[in-house]
């Protein structure tokens, strides 16, 4: 029989995700899905594929067993609530694939095995031995700090444990991302994926010149992983509304867009940052009264995109 979870977690099924105390982490039921995919069948069908990676927010028990840290600091890394401003992209067209695990679980904008063998207490398998800038400051696929720099485990880790975690996790939302832009390819030749993501308030303010904070940061890779109209499409609508927009400064797209963007082949990749002073308080990890503004501005966001001319990109690929 299985233990109760501790007091500072909740079944997933018990309370709405903007009413989850900040102290307090999600428990998955045994049959919680590693990703959701949400559509409007009522909505004319678009080539846009909407992801929202970071804003998982399960915890097994294993894993809050395992951790140095309490709920309220290993929430830390969620992107939270970056789901609820999107799902309304359904109704223009996109399918919105929303990750169900939280990060700090097992980062699905990482490369599957870029794991930190200082994390394990067995050796690991050369393919998994991460060398990558992400793993080097304990953010690999595993992550071995939240977002403060706190060390999330008390204890080692095993190599079994990491691959269960990429295998019934991780390899099923990038086959569900994989399969949903080629559905959008087959139908229209092309496919456009933006990866939403929040960054905090404190990174925000630290960004461009002059006093005011960056409100979104855009990332193509440099320009090399979407066409540029994508982008400045996307910049003119939120600049119009009044956001100061960065592009590619600091965040120029993870592992998601790098992967996916591949202009050339019809497929786009945009990664979009949102910085949460503009909707969350970031200290009781709930919405403010920017919620609803910050989702209906990008309702705007979302009819532009969709009013692309998918034939001409397609036709560029």
């Amino acid at each position: 029989m299985n233990a109760p979870p501790p007091s500072s977690a909740m079944l997933a099924s018990e309370t709405p995700a903007s009413e989850i105390p900040a102290s307090q982490a999600m428990v998955p039921a045994p049959d919680a899905p590693p990703f959701r995919i949400h559509r409007d069948a009522g909505a004319p069908a678009r080539p846009l594929v909407f992801a929202s990676p970071h804003s998982g927010r399960l915890y097994p028990e294993e894993m809050l067993a395992a951790s140095a840290l309490d709920a309220a600091a290993i929430r830390r890394s969620e992107d939270v609530l970056v789901d609820g401003l999107v799902l309304g992209a359904v109704r223009h067209g996109a399918a919105v694939l929303t990750a169900g695990y939280a990060r700090a679980y097992i980062d699905v904008n990482r490369e599957a095995y870029d794991l930190d063998p200082s994390m394990f207490e067995d050796e690991l398998p050369d393919f998994a031995r991460g060398r990558s800038p992400r793993v080097a400051a304990g953010l690999g696929s595993i992550a071995r700090i939240v977002a403060e720099g706190q060390e999330i485990y008390a204890r080692k880790l095993t190599f079994a444990e990491a691959s269960q975690r990429i295998e019934t996790i991780h390899k099923p939302y990038h086959a569900a991302l994989q399969d949903l832009m080629a559905e959008a390819r087959a139908a229209f030749g092309c496919a456009v994926l933006v990866d939403w993501h929040s960054m905090p308030a404190a990174a925000a303010r630290h960004i461009g010149a002059g006093s005011r904070a960056c409100d979104i940061v855009l990332g193509d890779r440099f320009g090399s992983a979407c066409a540029p109209r994508i982008t400045a499409l996307v910049e003119q609508a939120l600049e119009a509304m009044g956001y100061r927009v960065s592009r590619n400064t600091p965040y120029a797209g993870g592992y998601t867009t790098e992967t996916y963007g591949r202009p050339q082949a019809g497929d786009h990749a945009l990664q979009i940052e949102i910085n949460r002073a503009l909707y969350l308080d970031e200290s009781r990890l709930s919405p403010h009264a920017g919620f609803g503004r910050v989702r209906a501005d990008l309702e705007r966001v979302f009819a532009a995109l969709a009013g692309l001319d998918f034939a001409v990109l397609g036709a560029e690929g």
